[in-house]
């Protein structure tokens, strides 16, 4: 390594946020610049511990400690080659991955980890501001037509990887833009859309024919993908949303928090979004339900528009501030964690399960809910009994819904097609090839595995591409 001392003279630093009383008035990204010279010093404390437990925590198997030698010896486009190598869109991951890279530092055993996200961003951000950043295009085109189902993370590394191995790619997504969950479902204080849209400007000059508005499964046939394709990818995520089963979750003012998520989304873009009372929080008493990170993004959109107060109810109880032996290292901790949306205010609960929603005129007034312990029955599942006498009522004007997803949604083009699915609706697929239980037809991402990350998500979208390419090859 370029300074083997660097882990023990210096301790972890990360950026600084912006302060909460600016950032919260606009949509920008919360975190201020970092210091070159700093970034270089966090990249110093990179060990040589012989073994980098970071790749084992890292999906995508980035070569972090190569990158962090490089850019402690300031060498930055190399730096950026090293990244790219195995990842797509740093720039999302980024900003958008929790990081278990992190979690599986080995400094982290005794210490505080390396800042691996930061030196990942602040790589790729370089990069493309140098314009090292350009197409890929193949030199030869095969003339093999591939069709990618789905534009979230999966879905355009597929479709990257597959148009630079020359086949002719076209990539069809059901909404009006092009990005799945990174356009619609992330706020821009997370990641602005102008860093997807400057990657997707690259990969239509690599090739790839991007189709929206396209109802696959409707107007588009499984069948007709067959016929004029020859190889399918399905890359339709997993965004079937948990739901809340308790009289009243149909009152207005109940929403699932991707509805929130992307009225705002559009209309930051500019769309011309019809206004909803019910989807706006300005001046209302809000509740989410759900304390992952889709809870805090609906907690920071809330922030922003203003809302009168700002409630989050998490069912399992409150993690513990360190780790624990349930989850020792290198795995991935189950720790209290306070994101730059909960920094910016708000209450945090826990161990609060929802029994009723209570409403006058069809439109939400009040929640009642009851603390609750979590238990393991004797068959080994857990589940989450009530306290008697914890029962409380909350007056409230709007709810979101942020618990999670159950797996891919039932389309109509996995009938069509002839896939198998599993009780979860995810859809069948041999673990090595990717390749569905029928031909030429292949899956990527949270369709196949379930909800999950955007580095798995990317991971899938490339291993699917390369067993396509040897499929395409074999044929």
């Amino acid at each position: 390594m370029g300074k083997p001392t660097g882990f023990l003279e210096l301790t972890r630093e990360t950026p600084t946020r912006r302060p909460v009383d600016q950032r919260v008035k606009d949509w920008e990204e919360v975190y201020e610049p970092f210091p070159v010279a700093s970034l270089r010093a966090q990249a110093s404390r990179c060990m040589d511990c012989g073994i980098p437990f970071c790749h084992q925590g890292c999906p995508l198997g980035n070569l972090i400690p190569d990158w962090n030698d490089l850019i402690y010896r300031d060498r930055w486009k190399e730096a950026a080659a090293r990244l790219h190598a195995t990842n797509n869109f740093p720039e999302f991951t980024g900003r958008l991955c929790p990081a278990p890279c992190e979690a599986a530092c080995v400094l982290g055993i005794n210490d505080l980890p390396v800042t691996i996200k930061q030196v990942e961003v602040s790589i790729i951000d370089h990069a493309f501001e140098q314009g090292w950043v350009v197409p890929e295009p193949a030199p030869v085109r095969t003339g093999k037509k591939v069709a990618v189902v789905g534009s979230g993370p999966a879905g355009l590394a597929a479709a990257q990887q597959l148009a630079r191995q020359g086949h002719d790619v076209v990539l069809f997504e059901r909404a009006d833009r092009i990005g799945g969950l990174l356009r619609y479902g992330i706020p821009d204080f997370k990641m602005h859309r102008r860093l997807l849209d400057r990657r997707l400007e690259q990969m239509q000059a690599e090739g790839v024919e991007f189709r929206t508005s396209a109802d696959v499964g409707g107007d588009i046939s499984g069948e007709q993908l067959r016929k004029d394709f020859d190889a399918v990818c399905l890359a339709v995520g997993a965004t079937q949303p948990r739901a809340l089963t308790v009289p009243g979750a149909d009152l207005k003012g109940v929403a699932m928090a991707m509805t929130y998520l992307e009225r705002q989304n559009r209309i930051i873009a500019g769309d011309d979004v019809a206004a909803d009372p019910f989807l706006d929080a300005a001046g209302k008493r809000v509740i989410i339900l759900g304390g992952g990170d889709t809870g805090a993004d609906c907690l920071g959109t809330a922030h922003r528009q203003g809302a009168a107060s700002v409630k989050q109810f998490e069912i399992a109880a409150r993690p513990p501030d360190s780790r624990s032996p349930a989850d020792p290292w290198p795995q991935w901790p189950n720790i209290y964690r306070v994101s730059a949306a909960h920094e910016e205010g708000g209450e945090r609960d826990y161990a609060i399960m929802t029994t009723k929603l209570e409403g006058e005129n069809g439109v939400l007034k009040r929640l009642h809910a009851v603390r609750v312990e979590m238990v393991k029955k004797d068959n080994g599942q857990i589940a989450f009994e009530p306290i008697a006498g914890t029962e409380f009522t909350e007056d409230v004007d709007l709810v979101f819904l942020a618990m999670g997803f159950t797996g891919p949604e039932p389309l109509p083009v996995f009938q069509q097609l002839g896939v198998e699915c599993d009780a979860a609706g995810r859809v069948k697929a041999d673990p090595v090839t990717r390749q569905t239980t029928v031909p030429g037809v292949f899956v990527a991402g949270d369709a196949r595995r379930g909800a999950s990350l955007i580095v798995w998500a990317i991971a899938e979208g490339r291993q699917a591409a390369e067993q396509i390419g040897k499929y395409l090859e074999n044929r």
